[in-house]
């Protein structure tokens, strides 16, 4: 049985620094603040809320450096975790600060802070 984890996991310390689900609904996308960065090969999610009661991530995800097809949604932490391809599992940047949207040339690129 494989342990389901993330390398270099948030500590719930981290987890309550987020705003929660629906808290930033008013803030426009280029001025919302990204979090957390997740990252694994050439698909990232860049989290502005969290659920800690359903383990919700809302935030921004380019899947496969498919720009066209990034988009503003949810993922569960858990299945953040439960991705795995050949040993490798998903990372936290250990080195991210929380930024605006629209200082991140993935997600302007991507045509996310409009």
């Amino acid at each position: 049985m494989r342990l389901i984890t993330i390398w270099n996991e948030p500590t719930l310390e981290e987890l309550v620094k987020i705003p929660t689900l629906y808290s930033t609904d008013k803030i426009p996308p280029k001025d919302k603040l990204i979090y957390e960065h997740f990252f694994i090969f050439c698909c990232d999610w860049y989290v502005v809320e969290y659920d800690p009661k359903e383990q919700l991530f809302f935030g921004y995800a380019i899947l496969n450096n498919d720009y066209q097809n990034a988009e503003w949604g949810y993922v569960s932490l858990n299945e953040l975790k439960s991705l795995n391809f050949k040993g490798f599992e998903v990372e936290r940047d250990l080195y991210w600060n929380a930024k605006k949207a629209s200082e991140i040339e993935k997600i302007v690129n991507s045509g996310g802070i409009y």
